[in-house]
Parts: structure tokens; sequence; C-alpha cells
């Protein structure tokens, strides 16, 4: 199960509109064709203790961490992750444009035998695709 943490400086909340960015994000990762909806994990922390560059209080950050299984070459790798790269940098643009920001994109390999696992939401995936939403 594909994992995305995004963290963000408090002081671009109201730019970054962080429920929008997760799901711009979220498709992201879906429309690579790589993982599907229902096995993909997305969300995110504001970061109210932070400094960033010389500290003035317009700096922002987002920082993002994608954690996938192993087995993906290296090629794969840097096409999803410069697809889901632009994406978000389309997205950030307006914020880019208006104001200092950092940012930072990673894909990490899970260690599969260190990782315990219990979900169902495939199950429910099938159920939530026939049922209308919020049924």
């Amino acid at each position: 199960m594909p994992h995305i943490i995004v963290e963000y400086s408090s002081n671009l909340r109201e730019s970054l509109r962080p429920e929008l960015f997760i799901q711009e994000v979220h498709n992201a990762a879906v429309k690579t064709g790589a993982f599907g909806s229902s096995t993909l994990r997305t969300r995110a922390s504001e970061r109210t203790c932070y400094r960033v560059g010389d500290g003035h209080p317009d700096n922002g950050f987002v920082h993002i961490v994608m954690r996938i299984r192993p087995g993906r070459g290296r090629e794969e790798k840097l096409k999803l992750g410069e697809s889901i790269f632009s994406d978000i940098c389309a997205y950030l643009k307006p914020i880019f444009d208006s104001r200092p920001l950092g940012l930072t994109y990673e894909i990490q390999e899970i260690e599969t035998d260190f990782r315990f696992l219990k979900s169902n939401l495939a199950d429910h995936a099938n159920i939530h695709e026939r049922e209308p939403r919020g049924a």
C-alpha cells in the first residue's frame, strides 16, 4: 500500500488549501496508473514549529514523501516521480509566484520484512463504487 505523506509550514495553510492539495496529490498518483485508488493513502501534517532558510516569516516549505513497495526499477521510479512532481509544481505555482517556498519530494521504498499490515480497504472499495457518495 503506497503512502504519500505531506508536511507543510503553517504559514501556507490559506494559500495551500491542504484539503484540495491532498486531493490533487492523491489524484496525480492515481493518474500514473501505478496505483489503484483503493490502495493509496495520502495525508498531510501542518508544522507549526519550523525555520526555513534565513528564518524570514514569509518562507514556507512543502515536503512530500511517497513510500512504495520495492521492485520498481530506477527508470520506472523516475517516470513516476517526475509525473507526480510535475502535477505538484503546477498546483503550487501560484505560491511559488508570490512568496519564498521550498519544495521537496522523495520516493522511498518500504522495507517489507519489517512492515506489518492488515487492511480490508479493497473489500470496501468495491462496495463504495456501487453506493452513492454519502450513503
